[in-house]
């Protein structure tokens, strides 16, 4: 999920990758890296990189250590390989040289959210609004920050920025859905509804991650059922990870949807679907991680 592209972009450049993946709670092969362990109790690893694209990464960076532009390209291929920690990292040597560009700021706390570090992320992503507040990544994920710390209000007022700069209507879809999650779980019913009005029957996309974000916010209308909403189940060897990564993320939301209406024991069923999967590294893994850490 690579910040120079966006929020759709994000997603697109996980399904790219993602079907090289092998099963993430064991190494998929001597040596690998261990990432995370989640509150499951699972840990997770790097993607192999038979491409030694961080190898060809590091080989550019070597010319000129110091240079902040190719310290955050290093650490954008280690995180398409899921080298989040590395990436992590080697922002933070970026940021010794460069502490006043945010985008590395963007860049780290983006991963630190995968890596569930998630108040090292708001501290990151407040310092990025802050160098550049005009940047719509920024605030889309600081408001993932904020929601998976479960601050909600403060979610929804980072959502609710990310939302006005939208110019695109992925953009739109894609805040409006975290938008109105955030308002619902903070009971902002009132707001919730306005947030939901925005995304009116006119509003289309031809991004298919987006189509799947759209899709939820139409439940939330009334006007689509939610068993139409929800992808076919991918199969249950791994061997579709493109499936399971939109499986994934519309199950999350059809799972926070029955949370915020008072529906606990379904939305524990959709959650428990996801933390089955390995696609570690999507805000539906990670989410469904911290809701059923939260109702333990």
């Amino acid at each position: 999920m690579r910040k120079v592209i966006g929020i759709t972009g994000s997603l697109i450049a996980v399904a790219a990758i993602v079907t090289a993946m092998a099963a993430q709670d064991k190494p998929p092969m001597v040596g690998a890296q261990a990432e995370v362990t989640a509150p499951s109790g699972r840990t997770f690893y790097a993607l192999t990189d038979p491409k030694r694209t961080v190898a060809e990464a590091e080989k550019n960076l070597s010319a000129e250590p110091r240079n902040p532009d190719l310290l955050l390209k290093l650490a954008q291929t280690q995180a398409a390989v899921w080298e989040y920690r590395e990436a992590v990292a080697t922002c933070g040597r970026a940021i010794r040289i460069a502490p006043e560009m945010a985008s590395l700021y963007l860049e780290r706390g983006h991963r630190e959210l995968a890596l569930m570090q998630f108040a090292e992320a708001a501290t990151d992503l407040d310092r990025a609004s802050a160098l550049d507040p005009k940047t719509l990544d920024t605030y889309y994920h600081l408001g993932l920050a904020h929601y998976f710390q479960g601050d909600f209000a403060q979610a929804a007022d980072a959502f609710q920025h990310s939302v006005d700069a939208a110019k695109k209507p992925e953009d739109l879809i894609n805040s409006s859905n975290w938008l109105y999650a955030s308002l619902r779980r903070a009971e902002n019913t009132s707001e919730a509804a306005k947030a939901l009005a925005r995304i009116t029957p006119d509003v289309t996309t031809s991004d298919p991650h987006s189509k799947f974000y759209l899709n939820l916010l139409r439940v939330f209308h009334g006007a689509m059922k939610e068993e139409d909403a929800l992808p076919p189940a991918p199969p249950a060897d791994g061997s579709n990870i493109e499936a399971e990564l939109v499986y994934d993320t519309v199950s999350y939301g059809l799972g926070n949807w029955h949370l915020y209406r008072g529906e606990g024991a379904k939305a524990q069923e959709y959650f428990r679907r996801v933390i089955a999967g390995d696609c570690w590294v999507t805000w539906g893994f990670v989410g469904s991680e911290v809701e059923l850490n939260r109702m333990k």
